[in-house]
């Protein structure tokens, strides 16, 4: 079964361009792992400084292996002192069985 979550923060004042790159540059490196699906960042039109990242994962294999990555640790250290929460909130999705 897929792993589908949101991840949330919003960037501090000021801080917004240096977030939007960090995760810029963060989007490339996951959307390159094998079990990857999908990695979309948006902002909020109505709150520019809010960051939501939704992602899909092939499965929890998947996306053990991405909170795994090399990567991972030091994009969280730079991201932690430039958003308002002590880390990304992370909301679990389940999908919606429906008829077809």
């Amino acid at each position: 079964m897929k792993k589908t979550l949101l991840a949330e923060f919003t960037a501090r004042e000021g801080t917004q361009d240096e977030v939007a790159r960090l995760i810029g540059e963060y989007a490339l490196k996951v959307r390159e792992e094998e079990g990857n699906v999908v990695f979309d960042v948006y902002t909020k039109e109505a709150a520019p400084r809010a960051f939501w990242i939704f992602e899909v994962y092939r499965d929890q294999a998947a996306f053990e292996a991405h909170l795994n990555a090399a990567y991972g640790g030091p994009f969280n250290a730079a991201l932690v002192p430039l958003i308002e929460e002590d880390a990304s909130v992370l909301t679990f999705l389940t999908p919606l069985a429906t008829e077809s």
